[in-house]
Formats: structure tokens, C-alpha cells, sequence
């Protein structure tokens, strides 16, 4: 392996560990690893097969490029108009993750008074919860509906069909986190 892509490997994987708080046996652990061989990926002196970056990609949540990449600042902004925004409807959904997140979707949803919108099912054993902001949203899935106020949360089975409504006179924000099921 080349020494600068060793260093990086090295540097990026100890990084995101210690991010975690995480001791490299832990990390090894839930990477399904030897702890050695944790040990010599922070090193730099391991040259890992495909199969042991993917374990540790995996374990930290993150892309295989993520983990040799230089290193990135340690925070990045982005702007509002940065992020992507769909109409669906008369309603307004804004993703909130502006980078990919491994099984994971976050939402701002905006229904207008009287707004209605319709969820797309996600695949099987995929869990959403939903928070309402602001004014009040009724939450409907598989024929069953929730009414949410400022403050509560529901969790569903987000491979259900499921739809958000907006009762009141006033416009109401949910924030949407979708969990996917890993395949």
C-alpha cells in the first residue's frame, strides 16, 4: 500500500474511532475484527484487504472513500439553498443530511394549512420516527391515524403506506428520521 494512502487510512479510521469514544477493542468488536487487526489499520502499517475496509466502513457508518480520503475540516456549512428541497403537493420536504448517510434519511417537512402529503413506503424493516415542531400533524399508517402536537413523537414501521396531514389553520413542521433496514 502506499505510504501516503497508509497514513490516511490510518489517520481517518483513529479519527472516526476516537469520535465515537470508542476503545479500538470495542471498535473491533463491532467491526467484527481481530482487535490486531484494528490495531494495525490505525498503525498505517496494515495493507487490509477489501473485506476488512468494508468491515470497518460499515462499523463507522461511513463510505470506503470516507475512510482514505485527506482529511476533511473538521466542520463544513452548508447553506439553506445547499440543500435539496421538494414540492410534493402543496407541502415542502428539505433533506437535512446534505451528505449520505449509510440507512439514513432526515427530513424537515412543512405542511401548509389543511396540507396533505403522502409517504412513500420504504423497504421492509425500515423504522421512521416522526416529531411535530410546530402546529399539529396527523400522522395516518396502514388506516390508523396519530395526532401529533408540538413536541411528540411517533415511531412506525415505515414500510407501511402512511401519509401527513395538517388539521389546523396554521402551517406545521415535522422533522421526519428514517431508519432503513439493512439488506
Amino acid at each position: 500500500m502506499d505510504e501516503a494512502l497508509a497514513r490516511r487510512l490510518a489517520a481517518n479510521v483513529k479519527q472516526l474511532r476516537e469520535a465515537r469514544g470508542w476503545t479500538q477493542a470495542q471498535m473491533a468488536k463491532a467491526a467484527e475484527l481481530p482487535r490486531a487487526t484494528w490495531a494495525h489499520l490505525e498503525s498505517g502499517t496494515a495493507n487490509p484487504t477489501l473485506h476488512v475496509l468494508d468491515c470497518a466502513a460499515r462499523a463507522l457508518q461511513v463510505s470506503l472513500e470516507e475512510l482514505t480520503a485527506p482529511p476533511r475540516a473538521a466542520a463544513r456549512i452548508y447553506p439553506r439553498a445547499s440543500l435539496p428541497v421538494q414540492s410534493r403537493g402543496t407541502c415542502t420536504v428539505r433533506k437535512l443530511l446534505p451528505e449520505k448517510v449509510p440507512a439514513m434519511e432526515l427530513d424537515r417537512i412543512e405542511l401548509p394549512p389543511q396540507g396533505r402529503m403522502t409517504g412513500v413506503p420504504h423497504t421492509p424493516g425500515t423504522r421512521e420516527y416522526l416529531t411535530c415542531e410546530e402546529g399539529r400533524i396527523a400522522l395516518t399508517v396502514s388506516g390508523e391515524t396519530h395526532m401529533l402536537d408540538a413536541g411528540d413523537v411517533v415511531v412506525f414501521h415505515g414500510d407501511q403506506r402512511h401519509s401527513y396531514a395538517n388539521p389546523g389553520p396554521r402551517r406545521a413542521i415535522g422533522y421526519s428520521v428514517v431508519v432503513l433496514a439493512r439488506v
